[in-house]
């Protein structure tokens, strides 16, 4: 586990590495240029997960589940946010539902803790989660991605799973998603894609989303307008900065 300069969360969590292209927000994938990084200084858990494509490197579609990193938060007293998996996602298909329960039994036994899952794979979340009966927790948020209207749908298998805090990662934010229904969602955030091949982010579809929540009553959360150079252009929104969080009662 590790601090994290990720704006709406406080710490990392990495039980699992590794992870496959699947869609478009996956492109340009942060965690790809890390884990190659990572690689690259010698940290053996990272060995082989990606390989270089062109000028980039990309995942190799391996996963590798880190034993050693399961009881952290054990040992983290002061409460903390902890984004699940920052360089994978638990939901990947090759994580077995073994792993998962034992995940999930390391966050029960912390409740003073808040755990963020995301992952662009929430029909497999939910399925797991459904079949496997793991509790439904306040401090246990599950999430899903979405980049634009092609994978809108990943919110309705969210919606479907059983949990008290549900959320999505507008980010890269690389299309319009209007059409997002947010009904039972309790958080949105929003940010642009940042990084050498970073794709343009629209006003108006910030503005979409922003509507959305209102209407839906779903905290706003506006993360970075990204683009190469991320920390020039800030995430400054309509003369402020928005951190919303969600509400445990909704």
């Amino acid at each position: 586990m590790a601090d994290t300069t990720i704006e709406w969360t406080d710490a990392t969590w990495n039980p699992v590495a590794g992870c496959l292209v699947i869609t478009p927000g996956c492109t340009n994938c942060y965690a790809m240029r890390m884990a190659a990084r990572l690689e690259a200084m010698g940290v053996p858990k990272y060995e082989g997960l990606t390989r270089k494509s062109g000028e980039r490197y990309v995942w190799t579609g391996k996963v590798r589940l880190d034993e050693t990193s399961l009881e952290i938060p054990l040992k983290w007293r002061k409460p903390r946010k902890i984004f699940v998996n920052s360089m994978s996602d638990l939901f990947h298909p090759d994580v077995p539902t073994e792993f998962i329960q034992r995940v999930w039994a390391v966050m029960t036994k912390t409740p003073h803790h808040t755990y963020q899952i995301l992952t662009k794979r929430p029909e497999r979340m939910r399925e797991v989660v459904t079949d496997l009966a793991l509790p439904a927790l306040p401090h246990v948020w599950l999430g899903t991605s979405v980049e634009d209207s092609h994978v809108l749908s990943r919110l309705d298998d969210l919606r479907a799973t059983p949990a008290i805090i549900r959320f999505v990662s507008f980010e890269p934010l690389i299309g319009s998603v209007a059409k997002a229904n947010l009904d039972g969602v309790h958080w949105a955030i929003v940010g642009g894609e940042s990084g050498p091949r970073a794709r343009p982010i629209a006003t108006e579809w910030v503005d979409e989303i922003r509507l959305n929540c209102l209407t839906a009553g779903t905290a706003f959360f506006f993360k970075q307008w990204g683009g190469k150079n991320k920390k020039a252009a800030g995430r400054i929104y309509l003369d402020r900065t928005w951190d919303e969080l969600p509400a445990l009662s909704k």
